[in-house]
């Protein structure tokens, strides 16, 4: 296990737009999207509408891994998601509403509402060095 990311990884979270979301299909294989996130108090949010296929992946196996698209400063997380249904924290409506242009994440998506995936971080494999 990596120690917790420094400032340098941390600003670098907070500054990307997207993240590689991996979740696993009930045959165990990968399922891997990118997907907008914030970051907040520790923990990675992501909205998602609720007949996405990560939903079903993580209401059947909740193991993730997250990782930010640069080879040269790899930033890999694993950890633990929960599907969460409305109504979402206040922090984190506003936080997506301000990261991504006015992004309301309470009102409907084209193909259902939006669910929140709440991920706490269980392991820090890179933080920004390639080994």
């Amino acid at each position: 296990m990596t120690a917790q990311p420094g400032a340098e990884v941390l600003a670098r979270i907070d500054r990307e737009r997207v993240v590689w979301l991996c979740t696993l299909r009930p045959d165990g294989s990968p399922h891997l999207t990118p997907v907008w996130y914030l970051f907040l108090d520790g923990q990675w949010w992501v909205g998602t509408a609720e007949r996405n296929r990560k939903v079903r992946n993580v209401a059947a196996d909740p193991r993730v891994s997250l990782a930010l698209p640069d080879g040269d400063a790899p930033v890999v997380a694993e950890g633990h998601a929960a599907v969460l249904r409305p109504p979402f924290p206040a922090e984190v409506v506003a936080g997506f509403r301000q990261r991504y242009d006015g992004w309301d994440i309470t009102a409907a998506a084209p193909d259902g509402p939006y669910l929140l995936l709440r991920i706490t971080v269980t392991r820090w494999l890179l933080t920004g060095r390639a080994r």
